[in-house]
């Protein structure tokens, strides 16, 4: 039997998704090893260990040796730098033991085996699920779905499987090279955090499998044309081909309005998703504040304005000057903008954590 190793990428405003993760991927695959990227340190009064006891291992992204890192995590905001650290830490896991490496975004609940998914890497070195694998009919199909692929990306890298040989490692490592240099939200510079790079990849790598099962990475995104029954035994069925695991993408807000706007009748769409709303509010952890962040704050307290790490990423000369961003004695960042850019912070907030 291969080796997989799978982790997922988080904060602690996310753990709950990530328990469901963890929890729903441990009944159908007990034997595969779980690692958490934790791109956060825990809030005063909760405890790390307790809290990820769903997890076999618990990395943080500062053990990656990525160089300069407190001032280059200070240029992301909480998406980038969950994105930015994916390439990196799935080239430390093809360092050790494992055979296939599997990455999962948080948000993701698992229904059924995977094995038929990654026996792929017995012959192929890279696995990838598309946004869609069918086109879609209507323009305002095409508008939601396809022309927001060409956006955002054609590959949804909430997923992604890797064999740990030559062309994997290959992947993962140039993977992180770009993620270093450039996984930001710009959509208008032709990137998108982590996902947009990997359009290049089935022309830059040999032996990438596209996975078509419409039962993997289910989501609001190609509901137009994947329906959801139940078998008499009770199996999740997508197209008739079994549930492998659903993306439930921003839950309680856009994906609640896309995916009602694409259930239509499929009222086991609905099913599906409800269960996750109420599955993660019966795992919640206490002590956890709304938006909490440990890099969304400097240290002082106050946030930390996008405008603030959008400067700080452009600027060479910035990035070069200050080590540790975060900081607000003495010759800092800080208080350099408030000396030449003042109004890029915003009035000071020590009362509690916002949303970020």
């Amino acid at each position: 039997m291969s080796k997989v190793k799978c982790f997922s990428s988080f904060t602690f405003s996310y753990l709950t998704r990530a328990i469901m993760l963890a929890r729903t991927l441990r009944q159908v695959h007990p034997d595969w090893e779980l690692w958490a990227m934790m791109v956060d340190t825990p809030p005063p009064g909760v405890d790390a260990a307790t809290v990820l006891a769903d997890f076999d291992q618990v990395l943080y992204p500062e053990q990656l040796g990525l160089d300069r890192f407190s001032a280059w995590l200070f240029k992301h905001d909480i998406v980038e730098a969950c994105t930015a650290v994916k390439g990196r830490m799935m080239s430390y896991l093809l360092e050790s033991d494992a055979d296939k490496v599997v990455y999962f975004d948080p948000d993701i609940a698992v229904f059924h085996s995977l094995d038929s998914v990654l026996d792929r890497l017995d012959d192929h070195s890279v696995l990838l699920t598309p946004h869609q694998v069918a086109p879609n009919a209507t323009f305002g199909q095409v508008r939601d779905n396809e022309l927001t692929s060409l956006k955002y990306g054609i590959y949804n890298l909430g997923f992604c499987a890797v064999r740990n040989d030559e062309v994997g490692r290959s992947f993962a490592n140039w993977w992180a090279r770009q993620l270093y240099s450039a996984c930001y939200d710009e959509v208008e510079n032709g990137i998108f955090t982590d996902q947009k790079w990997c359009d290049l990849v089935p022309a830059l790598f040999p032996r990438v499998y596209v996975e078509r099962d419409p039962g993997c990475n289910v989501a609001s995104w190609n509901l137009s044309t994947r329906r959801i029954s139940f078998s008499d035994d009770g199996v999740i069925l997508v197209n008739n081909s079994p549930l492998k695991f659903y993306h439930y993408t921003k839950i309680n807000s856009a994906g609640d309005i896309m995916t009602e706007k694409y259930a239509g009748d499929n009222v086991e769409i609905m099913e599906v998703w409800n269960w996750y709303k109420r599955a993660i509010k019966k795992v919640h952890v206490d002590g956890i504040p709304s938006g909490y962040w440990k890099y969304g704050r400097f240290d002082n307290g106050e946030k930390i304005p996008k405008s603030v790490r959008v400067l700080f990423r452009t600027r060479d000369d910035l990035y070069a000057a200050f080590d540790d961003p975060f900081s607000t004695e003495g010759n800092s960042y800080y208080n350099w903008l408030l000396r030449e850019q003042p109004e890029l912070l915003t009035k000071p907030s020590r009362g509690g954590f916002e949303a970020i």
